[in-house]
């Protein structure tokens, strides 16, 4: 409430000084009843009645070039608090006024704009921006709301479209969100079996963004499943190059098209040389579980026990404890099962990935923070108890 207060003084200092201006300008004695509408509200604004003060000073406020930067203050004050039918009126009403200037005018284009997009008319919202877009109006925030209502309506072809003028527009290539938007167009191809135009969108990614690591999972998936495993294994370990954070993403399916051409030795070799690179945990783990299978518990639990030294971590300590489980007995072995349970708990409530912008946590990887809504910054969290 008292954030109001002050941010309302501003707006009962303009309305004093307008109707003092207006009395002086007129010259005649109506100075008087004014300014008790003008006392009015500020008696209002002292006894902490912010919406009864506001109605005052927007009956004394006028619209003319003096106080159209007022009008729209207070319409982005609505804004804020939420009340987006009153900032829509305060636009609406500045936008019908003839008199404005071309700059006045679509300032309140703008403001009014964002009132829709606040109230999820994005019809309305949209018409407007674009508007301005063809004005050349306020054209960076212009484009970055369009660019949001695309995003939010999935509409991945007007985004790209966007995406290439804000980036011209704003002097920031926006190459990497683009290539998530061809990602996105991808799926939607996979999801409707058009494999030739998903294997088009991807290629486009790539050719924006070389660094793309989903456009690669992508490619390594749809070889997968089309019974090119060399081509998967290609696809996938090519991760490791672009971003080498997301390679627990791909060691699962790169394992998966090792084993299905009875090569796993060749998987083997490729995560001990991995290991020297990568100080997550997870090509330790999936090791170890090869080594378990080739050479038994013995060496796989010596193999971990001998990591855990170098990249100490939770996740290892349960795979550690699973291979000594099966030769235990007695007390020792129902230490174990207690310890196992401790950390199974530990975990099980544990974040797997994090945005590097917002802080945004969860179990399951997003392309684009369901938070912030921003595009490619999301990772693995590493750690203790993380990757």
């Amino acid at each position: 409430m008292n954030e109001l207060l002050w941010l309302l003084l501003p707006v009962a200092a303009a309305s004093g000084w307008f109707m003092a201006r207006r009395s002086a300008t007129r010259g005649t004695q109506r100075g008087g009843e004014l300014s008790s509408e003008y006392f009015k509200g500020l008696n209002y604004l002292l006894n902490e009645q912010p919406d009864e003060a506001i109605e005052v000073f927007i009956r004394m406020l006028e619209v003319d070039s003096d106080t159209v930067e007022t009008h729209l203050a207070l319409g982005n004050l609505f804004r804020r608090r939420g009340e987006v039918d009153r900032a829509i009126r305060i636009h609406q009403n500045l936008i019908a006024r003839p008199t404005l200037s071309k700059q006045q005018r679509t300032e309140a284009l703008l403001e009014l704009g964002q009132d829709y997009m606040r109230a999820g008319l994005f019809d309305r919202a949209e018409s407007l921006f674009q508007e301005l877009v063809e004005n050349t109006a306020h054209l960076v925030p212009a484009l970055q709301q369009l660019l949001a209502i695309y995003q939010q309506e999935k509409d991945w072809e007007q985004a790209v479209a966007t995406a290439r003028q804000l980036g011209v527009a704003s002097g920031k290539p926006m190459n990497a969100t683009i290539a998530q938007f061809y990602c996105e167009l991808g799926e939607d191809a996979r999801r409707s079996h058009d494999t030739a135009r998903a294997q088009q969108m991807i290629k486009r990614a790539l050719a924006y963004d070389k660094l793309c690591v989903r456009a690669s999972i992508m490619q390594g998936d749809m070889a997968r499943e089309a019974g090119d495993l060399r081509g998967a294994i290609r696809f996938y370990r090519r991760v490791e190059e672009q971003d080498i954070e997301f390679l627990p993403e791909v060691i699962g399916p790169m394992r998966r098209c090792y084993e299905e051409q009875g090569n796993v030795d060749a998987m083997i070799d490729y995560l001990q040389r991995v290991l020297d690179r990568y100080e997550g945990v997870s090509p330790m783990l999936t090791l170890a579980d090869l080594i378990f299978r080739r050479d038994g518990e013995p060496a796989a639990a010596a193999f971990v026990a001998e990591q855990l030294k170098r990249r100490p971590s939770v996740r290892g300590l349960e795979r550690l404890i699973e291979l000594n489980l099966s030769h235990s007995e007695g007390s020792a072995r129902d230490n174990l099962l207690i310890l196992r349970e401790l950390v199974g708990q530990l975990l099980e409530h544990k974040p797997i990935y994090k945005c590097l912008h917002c802080g945004f946590t969860g179990k399951v990887l997003h392309w684009q923070c369901p938070s912030c809504k921003r595009w490619n910054v999301t990772k693995p969290i590493h750690g203790v108890q993380g990757e």
